[in-house]
C-alpha cells in the first residue's frame, strides 16, 4: 500500500471536444485563477494515454481537497480526470485514478515496461 506522504502533487485533466472547447478553457482558466495550479496547454488532440482532448491542471497535495471539490461543483458537465503522483505512471492512470463523469478508457500501453 502507498502512503499519502509518497503523492507528490495530482493533475487533473479536463477532457472536451470541439463542441466544448470553450466551456473546458473557461472552467480550467477559472481554476487557474482560484488556486495556486498551474494549467498546461489546452490540447485540440489527444495527448498521451488520454483518448479525449484535454488540459491539465497540475497541483500540490495540500490543496487536493479544495480542488477536486471546486471542480466536482463547476466541471460544467465535462468529464475530469484526476490521479496522484506516486512514481508508479501505470498505477496512478488506473487503480490510483478519480474520475468525474463518464469513465473514458485510457492508452495505458504508453506505461508498460518492455
Amino acid at each position: 500500500m502507498t502512503d499519502a506522504a509518497a503523492v507528490a502533487g495530482f493533475h487533473a485533466h479536463v477532457y472536451f471536444d470541439r463542441a466544448t472547447l470553450e466551456r473546458a478553457r473557461a472552467v480550467c482558466e477559472a481554476a487557474r485563477d482560484r488556486f495556486d495550479l498551474v494549467m498546461g496547454r489546452v490540447h485540440e488532440k489527444p495527448v498521451g494515454p488520454h483518448p479525449d482532448w484535454s488540459c491539465q491542471l497540475a497541483f500540490s497535495p495540500d490543496i487536493a481537497g479544495a480542488v477536486i471539490a471546486w471542480l466536482a461543483i463547476n466541471r460544467d458537465g465535462l468529464v475530469v480526470f484526476i490521479h496522484p503522483e506516486t512514481g508508479n505512471d501505470l498505477a496512478d492512470h488506473t487503480d490510483h485514478a478519480i474520475w468525474m463523469g463518464a469513465i473514458r478508457t485510457l492508452d495505458t500501453s504508453i506505461f508498460e515496461k518492455h
